[in-house]
């Protein structure tokens, strides 16, 4: 269902970009044709620190509570990239894959960037690293479920900050979501139903607008490493659910910044934990952890 979802989204985009044909034809379109893709390392470089700062200037909008530690961006090194994910992010640092341009699609890198650098991880593992009366363990263990799941939402709420400036920006970050969800089916068929490496490669293919290079290196990824792909989209659906709660419940009292302080500041943790501290955000008539920042 969420892929289905998901997919009519995608053939909005697809419409609202004016292109004339068929779904098929549209995702070869964007897989081949050169305006969709950096010339050089450093272009793509740049375009996403140019992401990145535009974020920086909407950031106090949507949170209260902003991490002291920045982060810089650098290309995953020469070694790794070739089998390395498009980017990856964390405590002072957004690694960006600059490696094989011809499969980095430039419609992606607003979602990319706002996952993996702010308000993604470089910024979500920072404020649990700074919240020092915290157990060690929140601030020091990883959780996929609530830090991929954090780290999606922040995709989608890049809809809500103004983002996405083309169809085709907000098709790759529907197209980012879709494979999400389509990684539900895959890790199952995988690791559940016997699939073969040949059909998940082909249900990414057929379901999703990565590049090859791309679905290679993910499928692979899911072979080895049984369920973590399902963490991304569990978290975000989590958060979303949560968010959806206290914005019904508590009406013109709800508060975006006081709602994502409330998420942040628990650290790593489980996703009842999450549930449990928006539920109490509610109780308390959506009062976040710094009142004084909201």
């Amino acid at each position: 269902a969420e892929v289905a979802k998901l997919h009519q989204q995608m053939v909005d985009a697809m419409h609202e970009s004016g292109f004339k044909g068929e779904f098929p034809e549209f995702l070869k379109f964007l897989r081949d044709d050169p305006q969709f893709y950096a010339k050089t390392p450093q272009d793509l470089l740049n375009r996403a620190a140019w992401i990145a700062k535009v974020f920086d200037g909407k950031s106090s909008q949507y949170f209260g509570y902003l991490p002291r530690m920045r982060f810089t961006i650098k290309p995953v090194p020469a070694d790794l990239a070739p089998f390395y994910t498009s980017g990856r992010g964390g405590p002072g640092i957004y690694l960006l894959n600059t490696y094989d341009l011809p499969h980095r699609p430039l419609y992606n890198l607003p979602a990319l960037t706002l996952h993996e650098s702010a308000p993604g991880h470089a910024f979500q593992i920072p404020i649990a690293l700074e919240h020092k009366n915290q157990p060690e363990f929140r601030r020091f263990d990883y959780i996929s479920a609530y830090g991929e799941g954090w780290a999606l939402y922040c995709e989608k709420l890049g809809q809500e900050m103004g983002m996405y400036n083309t169809p085709y920006e907000r098709f790759g970050m529907l197209g980012y979501q879709i494979w999400r969800a389509a990684r539900l089916v895959v890790d199952t068929g995988i690791h559940s139903k016997g699939w073969t490496r040949e059909q998940a490669l082909r249900y990414m293919h057929d379901y999703t607008a990565l590049p090859e290079h791309e679905i290679e290196t993910e499928v692979d990824r899911y072979i080895a490493w049984p369920g973590q792909a399902l963490s991304y989209y569990m978290g975000e659906l989590a958060i979303v659910r949560a968010r959806e709660k206290a914005e019904k419940t508590l009406g013109g009292n709800f508060n975006i910044r006081a709602f994502h302080d409330a998420v942040l500041e628990l650290g790593s943790v489980p996703l009842p934990v999450v549930t449990a501290r928006i539920d109490r955000f509610i109780t308390e008539g959506g009062k976040g952890p710094y009142p004084d920042m909201e």
